[in-house]
């Protein structure tokens, strides 16, 4: 089953690279259901191999002149608060159980999954669906700074609540609403990605034990996906691909609400 889980793992570096976002989202089920970690303990990990796989990812976009900085600050910034916020002060604030249903128990583990859930389809939506949105850069060229702000900060609140990296919000809001060719977008969105998901990590990394073994072997497999996305990405137009991701992404979400409520 070990090995299950390493493939997926690589697979997870190839959305980053290929796509710029998607592949974080499957980090958390893969510990949770097949290394059989608690969910709280998933999402942490997750920071790390996210933040870590995209980092690297990042500095061949970089090279490449692929990253716009200007955007990645006034996005990346809200985004930062966002996370340090939700990591800091809410999730250890969650009780455990979060409540009571008569003899039916809520705990946090369920929760958090049940959240994750509806983050894969809300993710499968955005990349199944084919309608662009609004723009939100104003005629004269500049940020619409109060909606940017926004969006930025919300992409926070979820990367820090459940250990994705939030690319599949990132990428629309870079290319459909700050007008970013795809390849930009991919690779700001991956330097966005790395801030936020190794804030998060750090803020919550004293909180339990890390198996630092175990945690570098699942990033190094997740970096090795990457270079493989961003090696594909040269010949394959990762847009294209989306919608079939989505679909499986879409497919995942309803198999963890099951899981979690009907399945024993």
């Amino acid at each position: 089953m070990e090995y299950v889980g390493y493939f997926t793992s690589i697979l997870i570096g190839i959305s980053l690279g290929l796509i710029g976002g998607g592949g974080s989202i499957l980090t958390v089920p893969v510990l949770v259901y097949i290394f059989s970690m608690d969910a709280t303990a998933a999402t942490i990990y997750s920071l790390f191999i996210v933040g870590i796989t995209s980092a690297v990812g990042s500095v061949n976009y970089f090279r490449n002149g692929l990253i716009n900085i200007k955007t990645a600050l006034v996005f990346g910034i809200p985004s930062i608060i966002g996370v340090f916020i939700t990591r800091v002060y809410l999730v250890p604030a969650i009780p455990d159980p979060v409540f009571n249903i008569g003899a039916y128990s809520v705990t946090k583990h369920i929760m958090v999954m049940l959240l994750f859930a509806l983050l894969m389809i809300a993710a499968s939506y955005s990349m199944i669906r084919k309608t662009m949105v609004p723009g939100v850069i104003k005629k004269d060229g500049h940020f619409n700074y109060p909606l940017i702000i926004i969006q930025g900060f919300t992409v926070g609140v979820i990367t820090g609540l459940v250990g994705a990296g939030g690319g599949f919000m990132i990428i629309p809001a870079l290319v459909f609403m700050l007008k970013l060719p795809m390849k930009e977008a991919i690779g700001t969105s991956l330097l966005i990605i790395t801030a936020n998901s190794l804030l998060g990590f750090f803020s919550s990394a004293g909180h339990i034990l890390i198996h630092w073994g175990f945690l570098f072997t699942i990033a190094a497999f997740a970096i090795a996906g990457i270079f493989i996305g961003i090696r594909l990405s040269k010949n394959i137009d990762g847009a294209k691909l989306k919608p079939v991701f989505g679909w499986f992404v879409l497919a995942m979400g309803i198999y963890i609400i099951l899981k979690e409520t009907v399945i024993k």
